[in-house]
C-alpha cells in the first residue's frame, strides 16, 4: 500500500510578511516533488496561510491518516511547528514525525533533548533527498543510517554524518500540483496568482546577524537561466502566475547568467511580474543593464542596507559602504521599479540618537519602502556572543525582528520599540507628502502598500493613540476611512 506523507506548516504569524502578500512554503514543494518521484502519495497543508488553528490542524491528521507528518521552522515558529507534530503523535502514536528548517538544523540537540519524544527524526541541512531516503529506509525496515539527520535513541541524542549541498538543482522535481493557487496573491495587485520561486541557493558574504550564510555554508550554486525561465514559463501558462517572488538572497550573483535570464524574460515576454532581493553591489555592477530589469518584469527590488553607522556594518562584516546603498538605491528608483531596504536596530549601543540617524538616512537613502526592525540574535548567528549578556527576552517566538530581544545599555526594550514605531510613522508619513511627485505607478503602489502596511500588519495591533493633524490629512487624501487609522502615533 502506498505510504502517505502530510506537510504542514506550522500556524504562525508575526503580521510582517502576511501584510503584503500571502506566500507559499517553496521548500515543501521541493520536499514533496522528491517524495511524489519516490511513489509516496503526498500532500501539502498550508496551515499557515489558511490562518487555520491546531484544531484545524488536528482535524486534517486525522481525515489524511498519514504514514508520516513534516513541518519546518525558522526560530520564531518553532514552537508551532513542535505542537504540529505533538498533534500528530496524539491522533497517532505510529506517525512518523520529521521536522526540517534553518533552526533545526542548528539547534537538533537542544530540540530533541527537550521533545524527542514526539519528534522522530529533524532532518539537517537541504531536504529533498534526505526525506526521502529517511522514509524508503524507515519504511523499508533498513533502520536509520541516512546522512543529515538527527534523532533521539534511548535518551541519547544520534546525528548522522552531514549531507553534502546538491550539486545539481536543475534535476530537482517540483510539486507544483499540490499547491492550492487560489490561496496565493500580491495584494497590490487584484486577482493575482503568486508563486515562490527559487533561482540559486546560498550567498558567500559573511555577515554576522545573518543564518543564510551559515546554512548555506559559504557557498552559491545555481539553476541554470533556461531551467529557471522555463520554470517560471510553466506556472505562468498552467496555473495562471503572474507575480513571482524569488526566494533567493542573491540570484544576481553570476552576472552573465543573471543577464541571460533577463535576455529569455525579455525574449519570452512572460505576463509575470517579480519580487526579489539582491546585493547593492549587484546593482551597480548592473548600472548600464537596469533596461533589461525593467524589460524582465523586475517590480520590486529590495537591497539591504541595515545600519546608518559605517561602525556597525562594518561590526556586521555587511562588505559595504553608506553611498553605495544610496547610489543602488537611486538607479533602482530611477528605473521605475519600486526600492525596498531595511535597517536592523537595537544593538547595545543604540540610542534614540542613532535611531534618529537612521530615520534620516533612510529618507536620505529614498526607498520606497524601509523596515526599521529590531535585531534578533539567532542562537546559532556568529553575532550571538557578543549579544548575550544583554538579551533579556528568551522566548524564541518572539525572535521576529519585532519584538526587540536585546536591550541596549541606554534604553529599556519598551523604549526601544517605541522608537523602532516613531521611525516607521516618520519614514511613511515623509513617504506620503511626496507622493504627488510620484508617477502614477509609484504613486498607486505607494497607497496600496502604505495601506496595507498600517491596515493589516503588526503595526495596527503595536500602534495606538491619536494621529497629529499631519497624519490624519495625509490620511483622509490618500488612504481614507480614517476614522479607522487612530493608529499612527506610538503608544505610551
Amino acid at each position: 500500500m502506498t505510504k502517505k506523507v502530510l506537510l504542514i506548516t506550522p500556524p504562525y504569524h508575526c503580521g510582517v510578511l502576511e501584510s503584503a502578500g500571502t506566500w507559499m512554503p517553496l521548500g515543501m514543494v521541493y520536499v514533496a516533488g522528491g517524495l511524489q518521484d519516490a511513489g509516496y502519495e503526498v500532500k501539502i497543508y498550508d496551515a499557515m496561510s489558511k490562518y487555520h488553528t491546531f484544531d484545524d490542524i488536528k482535524q486534517q491528521i486525522q481525515d489524511y491518516h498519514p504514514d508520516a507528518v513534516g513541518t519546518a521552522a525558522y526560530t520564531s515558529s518553532l514552537y508551532d511547528a513542535i505542537s504540529v507534530l505533538r498533534i500528530a503523535k496524539e491522533v497517532d502514536p505510529s506517525i512518523i514525525t520529521m521536522l526540517g528548517g534553518i533552526h533545526s538544523n542548528f539547534c537538533w540537540d537542544e530540540i530533541l533533548q527537550k521533545d524527542g519524544n514526539i519528534i522522530d527524526f529533524i532532518v539537517r541541512g537541504e531536504g529533498e533527498i534526505t526525506t526521502t531516503e529517511l522514509l524508503n529506509s524507515v519504511f523499508g525496515g533498513k533502520g536509520t543510517d541516512v546522512p543529515g539527520i538527527a534523532y533521539l535513541k534511548d535518551g541519547k541524542v544520534v546525528a548522522t554524518r552531514e549531507r553534502p549541498l546538491i550539486k545539481d538543482l536543475d534535476a530537482l522535481p517540483m510539486a507544483w500540483d499540490l499547491i492550492e493557487w487560489k490561496d496565493y496573491s500580491f495584494k497590490t495587485k487584484k486577482n493575482s496568482t503568486l508563486a515562490v520561486v527559487s533561482s540559486s541557493r546560498g550567498c558567500t558574504q559573511k555577515c554576522t546577524f545573518c543564518s543564510q550564510r551559515l546554512f548555506w555554508k559559504e557557498k552559491w550554486r545555481a539553476r541554470s537561466a533556461q531551467n529557471f525561465v522555463s520554470e517560471l514559463e510553466y506556472l505562468n501558462k498552467t496555473y495562471g502566475v503572474d507575480v513571482v517572488m524569488i526566494a533567493d538572497e542573491t540570484p544576481t550573483f553570476d552576472r552573465e547568467r543573471w543577464e541571460k535570464i533577463l535576455d529569455l524574460l525579455i525574449e519570452k515576454k512572460l505576463d509575470v511580474e517579480i519580487l526579489m532581493e539582491t546585493r547593492v553591489d549587484d546593482i551597480l555592477r548592473d548600472k548600464e543593464i537596469m533596461h533589461k530589469y525593467i524589460g524582465a518584469g523586475i517590480l520590486h527590488i529590495y537591497v539591504g542596507a541595515e545600519s546608518a553607522s559605517q561602525a556597525t556594518l562594518d561590526k556586521y562584516q555587511k562588505n559595504l559602504k553608506i553611498e553605495e546603498s544610496k547610489e543602488a538605491i537611486d538607479l533602482i528608483n530611477n528605473a521605475g521599479i519600486i526600492s525596498e531596504t531595511s535597517f536592523v536596530l537595537g544593538m547595545p549601543d543604540e540610542t534614540p540618537d542613532s535611531i534618529d540617524a537612521a530615520i534620516k538616512l533612510a529618507k536620505y537613502y529614498n526607498p520606497d519602502l524601509a523596515f526599521f526592525l529590531a535585531i534578533a540574535p539567532w542562537p546559532y548567528s556568529d553575532i550571538y556572543k557578543e549579544l548575550a549578556p544583554y538579551v533579556e527576552e528568551f522566548d524564541y517566538s518572539k525572535y521576529n525582528l519585532i519584538e526587540p530581544i536585546v536591550k541596549p545599555i541606554n534604553m529599556t526594550r519598551a523604549e526601544l520599540n517605541k522608537h523602532l514605531l516613531r521611525a516607521f510613522r516618520e519614514f511613511y508619513m515623509d513617504k506620503l507628502s511626496q507622493i504627488e511627485d510620484m508617477g502614477e505607478f509609484k504613486k498607486n503602489y505607494m497607497i496600496d502598500v502604505t495601506r496595507l502596511l498600517i491596515n493589516d500588519s503588526y503595526l495596527a495591533s503595536q500602534m495606538k493613540g491619536e494621529m497629529p493633524p499631519e497624519a490624519k490629512k495625509l490620511m483622509e487624501k490618500y488612504l481614507k476611512k480614517p476614522e479607522k487609522q487612530i493608529i499612527i502615533v506610538p503608544g505610551n
